[in-house]
């Protein structure tokens, strides 16, 4: 029985990677990329900004050429591992195509990183606090597009232990989050356009209240049902 359980992981395990080859081949591209790149970058590439645009951080490019693209495999490596040792493995076939675009997203978010600071490193002059800020602010409103149908799992979504505890409030929250995320990801687009001190404090602030509110509302549901 176990060598069965096995053998189906592993057709699984390799179903996925046939269906969705791109996003591994994009991994790829992009550190076949970096390493094209790498004999005109200068010794030390800059790896971070300040609120205010600045850069205040670098890394040697010997080692930096390789950060981004293993680390963004190694969070796709992880998120296809996740389902697998979930306790509530069975839910995930339920929301396999969300999950599939949550993956999606995420490496091409790292992706995106990665050329920018490639561009910036080769004196191409772009502002990447603006497009940080523009890039989170959309992630938060095309994961809020699908949050509403994510099923109860220990790693993806609102693990509260009201939201654990009962499916019914996992689904009212998710249902309520999702919206929630792309109505302040669509403010915080516009938001990231704005110079100003207080326009920043704003867009971060809301960052936090994305997760406070569906948290706080997982609460009031389990109080009301139970």
């Amino acid at each position: 029985m176990n060598n069965f359980n096995e053998r189906n992981s592993s057709i699984s395990f390799t179903a996925i990677l046939k269906n969705e080859w791109y996003i591994p081949a994009l991994i790829l591209f992009s550190l076949a990329f970096g390493l094209y790149m790498y004999p005109e970058l200068p010794d030390k590439v800059p790896t971070h900004w300040n609120i205010r645009g600045e850069i205040d951080g670098w890394t040697v490019k010997s080692l930096w050429v390789w950060i981004f693209p293993l680390f963004n495999l190694g969070i796709y490596a992880l998120l296809l591992l996740l389902p697998s040792i979930d306790p509530r493995k069975q839910n995930y076939a339920k929301f396999s195509g969300t999950y599939r675009i949550i993956r999606l997203v995420l490496v091409l978010f790292i992706t995106l990183l990665y050329l920018v600071t490639i561009a910036v490193a080769l004196g191409i002059p772009l502002k990447v606090d603006l497009l940080v800020k523009v890039s989170v602010s959309l992630l938060f409103v095309i994961l809020g597009n699908y949050m509403g149908k994510v099923r109860q799992n220990y790693f993806v979504g609102f693990k509260t232990p009201w939201t654990l505890a009962n499916e019914e409030v996992w689904r009212k929250t998710h249902r309520f989050a999702g919206p929630l995320w792309v109505v302040i990801g669509s403010i915080d687009v516009v938001l990231s356009f704005i110079s100003a001190a207080w326009a920043s404090i704003t867009l971060f602030a809301s960052f936090i209240l994305m997760a406070l509110i569906p948290l706080v509302y997982s609460y009031l549901e389990y109080r009301k049902i139970q």
